[in-house]
């Protein structure tokens, strides 16, 4: 599983004080952390960023490139801030990103083509994001690739996001979520790659409840052939998952169950209570996280406790 790392984001007062300020020692650190536990990329999230967006991204992947050498993933809504960080880059960059939206789609995959870069591709229209996992696949394939291969791009340099909703309050688009990287492996010959913003799915959650709900999730998708996603590569429990399926390390009870889940996910079949030790706190977490995952129970901040 290769990880985006998302922790410098101007969501986070730290990181918009230090872009501010231009403060490139705080920003530099937090690269070289998030590569040294394992990221394969770093997503660089200035916001908008309407008005000095052209100076401040490539201003950010410069001060990044001097500490680390990964791809970076430039995030931004402003196409002439990307533009100028495209301009700058060592290696093949990530647009993040393109929807399907009219006036994205005509110039985003332009610009992906220009500077040989990938680009996220979001099934998102003017309407918004649909629930079921159809007809998100319907709008890459209908939208997303065709344009793609419009304008020359390899498929291959296509990252479709199904995207992650938030389990509180978009509790449906959920499991949705899960088909929909299931049935974008064969949607093409080659397939595009696979991307999601994993810690979207704990949005609007107790800070507590996060990382459980988001490594759950993250073993889930792999079951389903997730090949990215932006999540952050500071938390070692989810990395622990993470190598745990992909070594298929069975030395543990939570390891054992935590495979039961991923291969369940993988053969279209869910888990069940007989593979749980329910006496085991950590196992009855997951269990409890997987069933909220499924839409099965409803989501409530207190459901760990239910």
């Amino acid at each position: 599983m290769k990880i985006i790392g998302e922790n410098i984001h101007i969501i986070s007062p730290k990181v918009k004080e230090a872009v501010a300020n231009r403060d490139k020692r705080f920003l530099q650190d937090m690269a070289v952390r998030q590569v040294e536990a394992g990221a394969w990329a770093l997503d660089l999230n200035i916001g908008p960023q309407k008005k000095a967006g052209h100076e401040i991204m490539p201003w950010l992947v410069q001060t990044v490139q001097e500490v680390v050498d990964v791809p970076l993933s430039l995030d931004t809504t402003n196409l002439a801030a990307i533009e100028a960080g495209l301009r700058v880059v060592r290696q093949q960059a990530i647009i993040n990103s393109t929807s399907a939206e009219e006036e994205r789609l005509e110039k985003v995959p332009l610009v992906a083509r220009q500077y040989n870069a990938r680009l996220i591709a979001l099934t998102m229209e003017k309407s918004g994001i649909p629930v079921s996992a159809e007809a998100r696949v319907n709008i890459a394939l209908e939208k997303l690739l065709p344009r793609a291969e419009e304008v020359g791009m390899p498929i291959t340099d296509l990252l479709v996001d199904p995207l992650v909703l938030t389990v509180s309050g978009c509790q449906e688009f959920v499991p949705e979520c899960i088909e929909a990287v299931r049935i974008l492996q064969v949607a093409g010959d080659p397939p595009p790659g696979v991307n999601v913003g994993l810690s979207n799915v704990s949005n609007a959650v107790p800070h507590e409840l996060r990382p459980l709900i988001n490594r759950v999730y993250c073993v889930m998708l792999m079951g389903a052939g997730l090949d990215l996603m932006i999540a952050d590569p500071l938390d070692a429990r989810q990395n622990e998952f993470i190598r745990i399926v992909e070594q298929r390390d069975e030395r543990t009870a939570v390891g054992r169950l935590l495979l039961a889940l991923h291969d369940a996910t993988a053969t279209m079949d869910e888990l069940t209570v007989d593979a749980v030790d329910l006496s085991d706190p950590e196992q009855a977490a997951i269990w409890k996280t997987v069933q909220i995952l499924l839409n099965k129970v409803i989501y409530a901040d207190s459901y760990l406790r239910v």
